[in-house]
């Protein structure tokens, strides 16, 4: 390894001599130079934190187009330029149908930056809107056969990972979704094992927050695709559930950080799961109190 994010260069040269074509154009201001070495700082902490990166794996990094996932390829690719990443990158675009989706913008981007690239088509467009009821979300389903293609491309392409660019407020948003609407206590965990149990799916921007994401693809003037399929339909539960987390955040700065590091600090025997945490196996130990029943009184 060569270097470490904190050393990276300062403002008045924010990418050294040697750069990769991601980062053509990069504003050469403090105010970025700190951005870009936030965003080094905390994918690699969630990468060294949840054991992501296997040394000589391949990791097939998926891009939509969209901030997110532009913010995470420029990041993994800087990483793996200066030696902090040992794992090969094969960037992945799923062109899925959608009336409109400007097919050649990825593919051109990415072979103008050099970037080793495969581009799917599946028209898993029309099988969503066939199947989805009027006035129902699309995001489900859409997910489900996204995720399915890509698994695919993964094992045909000798992957070990599929690399998602979920960032903390994604993950923080699925925690309340999945508490207000599904009853549960879960989320988009930074690590998983498909079912199959030979793919990994990881989430490096786990600790990155989504202004950063703006920020940074903003400053890089990166051609953002938006997502048509269901990000204009009104009243979805995510966008219920940023709001109020907006609102939080607005009221008490900070408060997105604070709710994610209690994801991090989970505590079985304080919650209310049987199959969780074995309540029917606590036992007293009353030793010398059994023999002096004043002990409690005298203690206090």
């Amino acid at each position: 390894m060569r270097d470490d994010p904190d050393d990276l260069p300062d403002a008045k040269d924010p990418l050294g001599a040697e750069i990769h074509a991601l980062f053509d154009g990069a504003p050469q201001t403090a105010e970025f130079a700190k951005l870009r070495k936030r965003l080094v700082r905390d994918v690699r902490a969630a990468i060294d934190t949840y054991a992501m990166a296997e040394r000589g794996a391949r990791w097939l990094v998926c891009l939509s187009g969209g901030k997110d996932s532009y913010t995470l390829l420029a990041i993994l690719t800087e990483l793996q330029w200066r030696g902090l990443l040992p794992v090969d990158l094969l960037a992945c675009n799923l062109d899925q149908g959608q009336p409109g989706f400007p097919a050649t913008v990825l593919p051109q981007f990415l072979t103008a930056k050099g970037v080793p690239h495969r581009i799917e088509y599946q028209d898993t467009y029309s099988i969503v809107t066939a199947k989805t009821k009027p006035g129902g979300t699309m995001c489900a389903m859409c997910s489900r056969l996204r995720r399915g293609n890509l698994y695919r491309v993964a094992r045909e392409e000798g992957c070990s990972a599929v690399i998602l660019g979920h960032h903390r407020d994604d993950i923080l948003e699925t925690f309340f979704m999945n508490l207000f609407h599904g009853g549960r206590l879960a989320t988009m965990p930074p690590k998983l094992l498909n079912e199959e149990g030979d793919l990994f799916l990881c989430r490096p921007l786990a600790f990155v927050a989504e202004a950063d994401c703006d920020a940074f693809a903003r400053a890089m003037k990166y051609p953002i695709i938006p997502c048509d399929l269901c990000g204009s339909q009104d009243g979805l539960q995510r966008a219920q559930v940023k709001k109020l987390l907006d609102e939080w955040e607005a009221r008490t700065p900070g408060r997105r950080q604070i709710m994610f590091r209690a994801l991090m600090n989970v505590r079985p025997s304080h919650l209310a799961d049987p199959d969780l945490f074995d309540f029917a196996g606590l036992a007293r130990h009353l030793g010398e109190f059994a023999e002096n029943p004043l002990h409690f009184k005298d203690a206090d």
